[in-house]
């Protein structure tokens, strides 16, 4: 029995995933397309133990060769390969019952690692209608991005308290729409509240609405954001700044079930789903005595952390070609194109308003740049004369900690349960390496750099296999 089959119309892909299964000594066998998959699974009728396939392809896609096999044999684990990595391709994968997504292009080890995964376990997913878009929501190709899109697809069939962590112009309310859009309450309303937004003597009306009278002013009853999300969603964002006393009224909400309009004497239900959003570290608050603990902990069921622009430079490159053609589409003119120099710069700018002020520096280039090509020269000034390493978050290291992060990430999603380790080996071996490196192989000498004992860097050396030639002291 052929334990992998490999599914994709691209020859050098099927290659590269070939040779990596046969060093691993696992069998497989490889299909240029998902019709002469399903002919030879319909043919014989023994399923491979994995399939890993392409979504894009001549005939019938990599979505419909996965319904099809989740007909059949619903506990086959089935890893969906993409070149697009947005999110409508990572919830349809979900919805689908893909056991996991690869975005295109991978790192080989990385695939590996996901394969060797999916033959130790078989997950068994209800199959799903998927629903299609045109049109991407969210973009990203980095591995911070890759997370929140497979946190997404796998909250689609849940209704679970969310809260979104993530600076300012990150895309909370985004993630907060697509949470609905991909959910069972998508055919309800999503009602979206800023609760910084509004005065602390609205809010309360605002939220919950009010009864004819129950103030100056207040001549006819209205309706507040919790009735008009009735069957729906309700997202309630900069959540850490509300009053005390509504966080007070908010909890008895989300504990009871119903709530009163302001001057009313009747419970009025509330079924609605709550997604909150905050940029404040809210364990700190709660600390601090600003927010409730109760409360907290009734909006902490599922927690998605949205990355800053700056720790995911890799998607300036994507995200400014699409809000450029949006500019341009929105202006009725042709989309305007960066240069190598000027995506470099933008990729070397820490974007401190994060995708809204890429966003809005798309537009303003549309409007303003003089030519269709867009050079360094045509950038604000304020990215013209921006030094590489100068400010905060990127001075210092800020590179090293986000490539970490990064792959904190990448193993988080490949190989769970052994990332501890595996970095640990990784930086003290690295340690070493340049510490030794700068001493000329003298271990005493490389020791006093680190700042450890002569004991505990021989040691080291032996545990982790470092070929340190004869440079004992």
């Amino acid at each position: 029995m052929n334990a992998v089959w490999i599914v994709d119309d691209d020859r050098s892909i099927r290659w590269v995933l070939e040779k990596s299964l046969a060093r691993e000594n696992i069998a497989f066998r490889s299909f240029s397309s998902a019709t002469e998959a399903l002919a030879v699974l319909d043919a014989n009728g023994a399923p491979p133990q994995v399939l890993i396939s392409d979504i894009h392809m001549p005939g019938d896609s990599g979505l419909v060769l996965l319904q099809r096999v989740k007909e059949r044999h619903p506990n086959l684990p089935v890893i969906i390969m993409t070149a697009y990595s947005d999110l409508d391709s990572a919830v349809s994968a979900f919805q689908g019952g893909a056991f996991e997504y690869l975005p295109k292009p991978f790192d080989v080890d990385q695939a590996l690692d996901l394969l060797q995964r999916a033959l130790k376990e078989a997950t068994p997913q209800d199959g799903a209608e998927v629903e299609s878009s045109t049109v991407p929501e969210i973009l990203g190709h980095a591995a911070s991005m890759q997370e929140v899109f497979r946190a997404i697809g796998r909250l689609s069939q849940s209704s679970a308290t969310v809260m979104i962590n993530g600076e300012s112009g990150t895309g909370k309310e985004l993630v907060a729409r697509a949470l609905h859009r991909h959910s069972p309450r998508k055919d309800g309303p999503f009602i979206a509240i800023n609760t910084a937004a509004i005065p602390r003597d609205l809010l309360e009306s605002e939220l919950f609405g009010h009864e004819r009278g129950a103030f100056t002013g207040a001549a006819a009853q209205r309706r507040g954001r919790f009735e008009q999300a009735e069957g729906g969603t309700l997202f309630l964002d900069e959540i850490g700044d509300m009053p005390a006393e509504l966080q007070t009224r908010l909890l008895r909400v989300l504990s009871d079930g119903h709530f009163y309009r302001v001057g009313g004497h009747t419970p009025v239900k509330a079924n609605v789903r709550v997604i909150a959003a905050t940029h404040q570290h809210l364990e700190q608050r709660v600390r601090d005595g600003l927010f409730r603990e109760d409360l907290f902990h009734r909006l902490d069921v599922i927690r998605l952390r949205l990355p800053p622009l700056r720790e995911r430079r890799e998607d300036i490159p994507l995200l400014a070609k699409h809000f450029l053609a949006h500019s341009s589409q929105e202006l009725n003119v042709e989309s305007k194109r960066l240069t190598e120099a000027a995506l470099k710069r933008l990729q070397a700018f820490d974007f401190p308003g994060n995708v809204r002020q890429l966003e809005n520096l798309c537009h303003w280039l549309t409007v303003m740049a003089p030519g269709q090509t867009v050079d360094v020269a045509d950038l604000p000034v304020e990215m013209r004369e921006h030094t590489p390493g100068t400010s905060g978050h990127h001075a210092a290291g800020g590179d090293w900690l986000s490539s970490l992060n990064s792959e904190v990430d990448r193993l988080i999603a490949s190989s769970p349960g052994e990332v501890f380790d595996r970095l640990n080996r990784e930086f003290e071996k690295n340690l070493i390496l340049r510490a030794l490196a700068n001493t000329g192989g003298r271990r005493v000498e490389a020791a006093q750099l680190l700042g450890i004992g002569r004991n505990t860097i021989t040691r080291k050396i032996q545990e982790l296999g470092i070929d340190a030639g004869r440079g004992d002291d």
